[in-house]
């Protein structure tokens, strides 16, 4: 590890000598978990302007941030004169909060050190001293008319992630613009924002040059109550520091049973996932997929029609295929991308490091085309898999028709009925709802797969006032092409098993 800088070694050496103000601890002197004092040295090193740091709720986060900003108000941490702390929150009552975790921390200094501090508790929300050159921290909140003026040392942007979005990034644009003149550092700490647009996410995926982040996110596809991803998100349990593992289990399994929004919520905030919370809910929890994957040896035959879906990507996006034999309720599915990029930088820019080559490892995804897979020889290769079984129908995106109509003549495959789907509101509700039943009533088998697990563990669904369901990504990056497609392919599936025995003409289910 780099030796600690000045301000680091000094913030180091500063925070142990606090007094935890409330919760479990309180009363015992501040122990710094290994996560903190990473961040500190990280945040505090030379060159950098902004440490930025995410992770689960309950960790410590304000109370360490407002040790910093007590450090850096006394002139423990930078002695430079006439020092100015601004502590930034999402609202007022954020803000009163972050207050007292200050005041809290001034409590428990020696008599003779309280009194050298001016505490302002009315309309403003400052701590002021004289000593060592004086300093003034002050707290404003993001949704207000806060007048900031002034050239701070020191900018805490606390819970950076749930301010209101152009309040918010106005007052953090004048903060930074602030920190300039002195040569100022910024602390931005939140727990993760919703989806990748955020301001908050943004910090992380696009770092300017001179930041620091550090991120406690584990990896997607786990389920909520995975042990071991759940200390990824909340390493302060491990060291007595915020929620108990097993707390965090209790809560991860009450969540998966309640589902929706609840389930959502708890990945967002205690996972620390970019999972949306208001208008959305999960398609299926983890537990709920991975009860569909069964070892090569029980998964059941090829046997009776086969319904083909296809959801078609762009140059940046995944084609998928899913294949379904409703009869014995088995699904196969195969994803597509363009050569170039390669899967190594596709994964990197989609914050999956190299799960994309694994997957082409275990023959689960392919590469074919240049910037885009080309439809008909993506179709042909899926329909070759099938050894001369030929499918009862293709169902696919009725706004790709065009495509699909030419793929269709160009794939010799266009004596195959096709059914046009939609993902709106109307066809995409019934359709998310007909496979949730069939993977509940144990009609959808398929061989561990990591193209499937990822996709179902970032798709979500959009819910409108009436209660209807359509499928939607839960990030930006998201690749859930293998979902839709198996939304289709099975609704389909589920739908011709139980219509009416067709005798003559085309199909013309959908």
């Amino acid at each position: 590890m780099d030796r600690a800088s000045k301000e680091a070694s000094a913030a180091l050496r500063f925070l142990p000598k606090l007094v935890v103000p409330e919760g479990r601890l309180a009363g015992k002197k501040v122990k710094l978990a290994k996560y903190q004092k990473q961040f500190v040295r990280g945040a505090f090193a030379k060159g950098i302007e902004a440490g930025v740091l995410s992770i689960g709720r309950g960790n410590a986060k304000t109370s360490l941030s407002a040790g910093l900003a007590l450090g850096h108000l006394m002139g423990e941490i930078a002695p430079q004169p006439k020092r100015e702390i601004i502590f930034a929150a999402r609202n007022r009552d954020q803000a009163k909060t972050a207050f007292g975790f200050l005041l809290g921390f001034i409590e428990g200094l020696p008599e003779d050190e309280q009194a050298q501090f001016t505490i302002r508790r009315g309309s403003k929300l400052e701590v002021e001293t004289s000593e060592n050159g004086g300093g003034l921290a002050r707290v404003i909140a993001a949704d207000g008319k806060s007048i900031l003026g002034g050239a701070p040392t020191l900018a805490i942007l606390d819970e950076r992630a749930a301010w209101e979005r152009e309040k918010g990034d106005a007052l953090e644009n004048a903060i930074l613009s602030g920190l300039g003149k002195r040569d100022g550092r910024a602390l931005i700490i939140s727990t993760s924002a919703p989806d990748d647009a955020n301001t908050f996410s943004r910090w992380m995926d696009e770092p300017p040059p001179g930041t620091y982040v550090q991120e406690h996110r584990p990896a997607q596809g786990l389920a909520p109550d995975d042990l071991e991803s759940l200390l990824v998100a909340n390493p302060g349990a491990a060291e007595g520091i915020g929620p108990s593992a097993e707390w965090l289990v209790a809560q991860a399994r009450r969540a998966i049973a309640r589902g929706g929004s609840a389930l959502s919520s708890f990945r967002n905030l205690n996972r620390n996932e970019r999972v949306a919370s208001d208008n959305r809910s999960v398609l299926l929890t983890v537990d709920e997929w991975l009860s569909c994957e069964v070892s090569p040896d029980d998964l059941p035959p090829r046997d009776g029609p086969v319904v083909l879906g296809i959801d078609l990507g762009g140059s940046r996006s995944m084609s998928a295929a899913s294949l379904y034999w409703s009869e014995t309720g088995r699904l196969e599915c195969v994803g597509a991308f363009p050569c170039k990029p390669g899967l190594a930088d596709r994964g990197q820019a989609d914050g999956v490091s190299g799960r994309y080559i694994e997957m082409a490892d275990r023959g689960e995804l392919v590469t074919m085309g240049d910037a885009t897979v080309p439809v008909a020889r993506f179709m042909a290769d899926v329909v070759t898999k099938l050894d001369g079984q030929s499918p009862v129908a293709i169902v696919g995106d009725r706004f790709r028709h065009a495509e699909f109509v030419e793929a269709l003549r160009d794939a010799g495959l266009e004596r195959v009925p096709f059914i046009w789907r939609g993902f709106g509101w109307k066809d995409g509700s019934e359709d998310c709802e007909r496979l949730r039943r069939a993977v509940f009533e144990g009609e959808v088998k398929t061989m561990p797969s990591l193209l499937l697990r990822s996709a179902f563990a970032d798709a979500i669904t959009l819910v409108d006032p009436a209660g209807n369901h359509k499928l939607a990504a839960g990030r930006s990056t998201s690749r859930i092409d293998p979902v839709a497609a198996t939304v289709l392919a099975v609704a389909q599936g589920v739908r011709m098993r139980r219509a009416p025995t067709q005798t003559k003409g085309r199909l013309a289910w959908g």
